[in-house]
């Protein structure tokens, strides 16, 4: 019945090619066939990684009589949040506005125009604990339409108003672009507003276990850029930020949202202490939290302390290598948090082990057992068919190496397990952001004073598939699945992603080619993303989104589990600026992230990305120029520029070519490094010594 989901790119939506339901994909034709025959449309989204989608799917999608009902008074379409996530958030937004919650599975009953007027999340097969079956939602809202049709419209029409509502805020949240600086832009009040959302931070922090707030408990990936960044800069609320952003990095690491065994982090963690994780891995969250750790590794003084952080970058740049990786070099969405067992889904049962199972693989007596923060439940009370690791406080050099000699023992036990399952459509800008991170660890990781080559490799293998499969030049395309682009043009966040990658990875290898890329792609993103002043997250927004959003488009400024958009394009420009002197982008940077004067002492979590872009503003950026004719003396100045100059520097080196800031510089020395500001330089030096007392004042106007 599902035969049209069969071909699709997502995972999601090929798992449920052989339900009994008639499943379209999202798009005009599915709505088209819900006016013919006047009926309401269902629409369930969720991901391939969702434990409790598998769940609804096995007790819902596959029974026939259920399907039955479906068929004959719904059309029915099927959303991967992953794959069009305008269309997961306008009806995340009505969901919440409807139950006071959401998440996935998402269930929403749709006017044929698209707009909502029933929704919630996952529905049991019977009723349980006060929530109904899906079989008696399914008569409740049938009998809505067909009984009382203007009560249904009335509904629908409230519901798109307040969606407009909220899209309308952010919009006011965000201000007007028109000239590309309004009176709130490049005035004094940015180092107050850094340094009053540090203290909101510090204010919020759990002080027992790190991170924000209690369980269920996520990686603060975009906050933590810009605590690394204020931490950095001169600033009286400098030390406190590095502190923040340190002891959140290291309970993290130590924790079991970390697979201590193989690298990688799961999404979140269901518990305040970091312990159990939700076993799902994604793409998104590893590519923000590599790059995170290869940067603290740069800043941390305690030796034990930089171990770890190495560690963990090494680690996990192994695993996105080894198991996220596609023919072709793209990386793959997620890894599912469930693993078929003997004919059932079980969660982290490719990761679990009990106490047993760990003597036998490393010896009763071994010595990395007391490493280990073992739980007396040995995972019982979350039903989980073991425990996870956790490291009970950071190693120091020897207990390093104890641990990791267990870890490969106990990596050829779980060789031995079922795997999970693995999404493997290309996501444009996850991958831009796997990119990022996978430059910067290079740089972090070098081997004799270069990038280490594997990893770097791996970055550029992804760069080359995005600007060969998913870029024609004009559009950049969102998803692509077995080396082929689908139809799906590539939201701001895509662009600005994949630009975010392409410019790490020049900053990384020099190679002009990366530079040129990145330039297309945030030239191609200001046309079609920007039109009289106007920000939009979409270039071609589907007509019923705009009907459920109260014919509002949709420009969220705020993050999520990846950065806003907004923000990630506002980081671009100013990239971009520093590279070629253009004001113009650097007055567009200015604008995008001036709402953080409000929304950074209020609400500093949800504006992290644009924090760090504004704590780059006000540390100029400084900009590093290496030109030279002796390999090895270029390099080692780099390194020293890497390591001294923080995560707002802006690099060039390599060949001049379309890079402004090389333009005209001395290339017959061996080594020469220009530190500059808006492409204004001081004199260059050949030195590591000279180049880090130039760094260390050159920015840090924090």
């Amino acid at each position: 019945m599902a035969e049209r989901l069969r071909n699709q790119a997502s995972a999601y939506l090929r798992q449920h090619a052989g339900n009994p339901v008639d499943w379209w994909p999202f798009g005009d034709e599915a709505f088209a066939e819900a006016r013919r025959r006047d009926v309401p449309v269902f629409i369930s989204i969720g991901y391939a990684a969702c434990h409790w989608c598998h769940v609804m799917a096995h007790e819902s999608f596959e029974d026939p009589e259920t399907a039955r009902i479906l068929n004959e008074n719904f059309v029915s379409i099927k959303v991967d949040r992953e794959e069009r996530p305008e269309v997961d958030a306008a009806y995340m937004a009505a969901t919440q506005a409807l139950t006071g919650q959401g998440g996935w599975p998402m269930s929403v009953f749709t006017l044929p125009d698209g707009r909502t007027y029933y929704a919630g999340t996952y529905f049991p097969p019977q009723p349980l604990q006060g929530t109904p079956s899906f079989r008696q939602v399914l008569d409740a809202v049938l009998t809505a339409w067909t009984g009382r049709r203007e009560d249904v419209e009335e509904s629908a029409a409230q519901i798109a108003a307040h969606l407009a509502a909220g899209q309308l805020a952010n919009r006011q949240l965000l201000g007007s672009l028109a000239g590309a600086a309004g009176p709130e832009t490049g005035g004094g009040w940015a180092a107050e507003a850094l340094s009053a959302a540090v203290g909101v931070l510090s204010h919020n922090e759990d002080t027992d276990f790190g991170g924000f707030g209690g369980a269920p408990k996520f990686p603060p990936s975009p906050v933590l850029r810009f605590l690394l960044a204020h931490g950095h800069s001169s600033a009286d609320t400098a030390p406190a930020a590095a502190r923040l952003a340190a002891r959140t990095l290291t309970a993290m690491a130590l924790g079991g949202l970390y697979d201590q065994v193989e690298g990688g982090f799961a999404r979140y963690a269901v518990d305040r202490r970091w312990q159990v994780p939700h076993f799902e891995k994604m793409l998104y969250d590893n590519a923000q939290l590599l790059r995170l750790y290869a940067h603290y590794s740069r800043t941390e003084p305690d030796p034990d302390h930089r171990r770890l952080a190495l560690r963990v970058t090494r680690e996990t740049g192994q695993w996105l290598t080894k198991r996220m990786v596609l023919p072709g070099g793209a990386f793959a969405s997620s890894l599912d948090a469930d693993t078929e067992v003997s004919g059932h889904r079980v969660e982290g049962a490719t990761y679990v082990f009990t106490r047993a199972e760990l003597e036998a693989a490393l010896g009763p007596g071994s010595p990395a057992l007391d490493l280990l923060d073992t739980d007396a439940d040995d995972g019982a009370s979350h039903r989980l068919p073991g425990s996870t690791l956790r490291l009970a406080a950071v190693p120091d050099a020897d207990q390093a190496a104890v641990w990791d000699e267990a870890r490969t023992a106990l990596a050829r036990v779980r060789e031995q397990r079922p795997q999970p399952d693995r999404d493997e459509k290309v996501v444009a800008g996850w991958n831009g952001l796997t990119i990022a991170g996978l430059a910067d660890a290079a740089t972090a990781l070098t081997d004799a004073g270069r990038p280490e080559p594997w990893i770097l490799e791996a970055a550029e293998a992804a760069a080359e598939y995005l600007l060969r499969v998913q870029w024609d030049g004009t559009v950049l395309y969102r998803v692509s699945h077995d080396g082929a682009a689908q139809g799906i043009e590539g939201l701001l966040e895509d662009y600005a992603g994949a630009a975010e990658g392409l410019f790490a990875l020049y900053a990384a290898t020099g190679d002009p080619r990366w530079y040129d890329g990145a330039e297309s792609l945030v030239a191609a993103a200001c046309s079609r993303f920007l039109t009289g002043g106007t920000l939009s997250d979409t270039a071609a927004e589907p007509a019923e989104i705009r009907q459920a959003q109260g014919g509002v488009t949709a420009a969220n400024p705020l993050d999520d589990a990846v950065p806003s958009g907004a923000a990630l394009f506002a980081g671009v420009l100013l990239t971009s600026s520093a590279y070629s002197g253009s004001m113009r982008r650097r007055a567009l940077a200015e604008a995008l992230t001036a709402h953080v004067r409000r929304a950074g002492p209020a609400a500093p979590q949800a504006v992290g990305w644009a924090l760090s872009v504004q704590q780059a503003l006000q540390d100029g950026p400084v900009e590093l120029a290496v030109t030279g004719a002796d390999p090895a003396a270029v390099a080692g100045l780099l390194t020293a520029g890497r390591d001294a100059g923080g995560p707002s520097l802006v690099i060039a080196h390599g060949p001049s070519g379309p890079v402004p800031l090389l333009a005209g510089r001395d290339t017959e020395q061996p080594a020469l490094a220009y530190v500059c500001r808006g492409m204004v330089c001081r004199r260059p030096v050949s030195t590591a010594e000279e180049l880090r007392e130039q760094l260390q004042t050159a920015g840090h106007a924090g």
